[in-house]
């Protein structure tokens, strides 16, 4: 049943790296967008003569699903649909490189069904034209089930394009032992009292949000002069000696260790190592809000076969396919009707196995309450057709690659 518990996952937010990457792909992610895109389309011209072909190609994240793929196997037997499931996508700039110019030709990528994170690449697949519009009439189970909160969300608002296949919330994390007192602000990453044992997101998008927030500043309604003070706020912190490191995805290890004692994290992280090594540390949305992102279920705008991807979105909107599918991933569900469901799961075990069930279904890092969402914003929209994205990215990475 604990499916989650059994191998550690990458995480989810490695989305927005930029290290590492080729130049090739930098080039293509910072791109501008003028003369890359399709017409834009509507959706009665989209799914006009659309039929069922009986496949669907998904491509997906690395451990991103059961390896046994229980729910996939339930879609082909209630639909007959057989479905090609591969872990293409590693990170956004990358696969964003890798299909854009494919794209930008009208041609097939070989994927129906993609899970896209929100942030840069995403604006951009939808100021290109890339997605198909979402047949919202045929998604019954979105409608029915899906948490309203992600229905608005600035990225995608009224999700024309997207739905999410599962979230997270950047809050932040720290060892309780070491910091010896609650944490519960932002301004706690600036106190010198944590000097040089703070950890930061070398993300732009993910640092960024921080900075604007301890400034009071809702990121998602920022400008280019909150950029600007946000970064001379991040400039103090790291000069003051405050920030130990900048990380990508791997601070953990330093958390645990004790290298850092305080640090920007992501929800699941901090659920899983607690799960799985037996920690007692601690996450927490501070007073001033926290930011939640998303990886969506998109359907591109060359699909072959976009009206059984429709299907296959839809299907993850049952409760009890989303409860399967929070069971292993351990991230935020889009459907809180999920939890009941596997509270009734965890009713017909016992001992050690009903106790973990239990307390994935009541942890608000995977069913979040409606005063935690209440303080979740959403990320920095970019107008990348105006070359915001290049702009803003070089105001941050001023900060944390200096």
């Amino acid at each position: 049943m604990l499916r989650g518990f059994t191998q550690r996952r990458v995480s989810r937010r490695d989305t927005f790296k930029l290290a590492g990457l080729s130049a090739a792909a930098l080039a293509l992610a910072g791109c501008g967008i003028e003369g890359q895109g399709q017409q834009s389309t509507t959706s009665e011209n989209f799914w006009n003569g659309k039929e069922s072909n009986g496949k669907v190609r998904f491509v997906n994240w690395p451990l991103y699903m059961d390896p046994e793929k229980p729910e996939l196997k339930r879609f082909t037997e209630q639909t007959g649909i057989e479905v090609e499931y591969s872990e293409a996508i590693q990170d956004m700039p990358s696969w964003f490189g890798e299909i854009q110019p494919l794209l930008a030709n009208g041609d097939d990528i070989g994927a129906d069904l993609m899970v896209i994170s929100n942030g840069q690449e995403l604006t951009k697949l939808i100021a290109l034209g890339y997605l198909a519009p979402l047949k919202r009439d045929q998604l019954t189970n979105f409608a029915e089930f899906a948490d309203e909160f992600y229905t608005m969300s600035a990225y995608d608002y009224g999700n024309q394009y997207t739905v999410p296949y599962a979230s997270g919330i950047t809050g932040i994390a720290y060892d309780p032992e070491r910091v010896g007192r609650e944490i519960t602000s932002i301004k706690d990453l600036w106190d010198p009292e944590f000097k040089g044992r703070v950890g930061m997101m070398r993300d732009p998008q993910e640092i960024s949000n921080f900075a604007l927030l301890y400034n009071g500043v809702a990121p998602e309604d920022s400008t280019p002069e909150d950029w600007e003070a946000a970064a001379e706020v991040l400039k103090k912190q790291r000069d003051d000696g405050i920030v130990r490191a900048y990380y990508e995805q791997d601070y953990i290890q330093p958390l645990t260790n004790g290298d850092i004692w305080i640090t920007m994290a992501w929800s699941g992280d901090i659920y899983q190592v607690n799960a799985e090594e037996g920690t007692n540390l601690k996450f927490v949305i501070p007073e001033e809000g926290a930011t939640l992102w998303t990886d969506n279920l998109t359907i591109p705008i060359t699909a072959q076969n976009p009206v059984d991807a429709l299907m296959l979105i839809d299907f993850f909107y049952d409760p009890d396919i989303a409860a399967s599918l929070t069971e292993y991933i351990n991230y935020i569900c889009p459907v809180p009707h999920a939890k009941e469901v596997l509270l009734d799961r965890a009713a017909e075990l016992d001992g050690e196995d009903r106790e973990a069930l239990e307390e994935l279904a009541n942890s608000p890092l995977v069913f979040p309450s409606e005063s935690d969402y209440a303080r979740l914003h959403n990320y920095v929209v970019l107008d990348v057709e105006a070359g915001e994205d290049e702009e803003f990215n070089s105001i941050f990475q001023a900060v944390t690659h200096a």
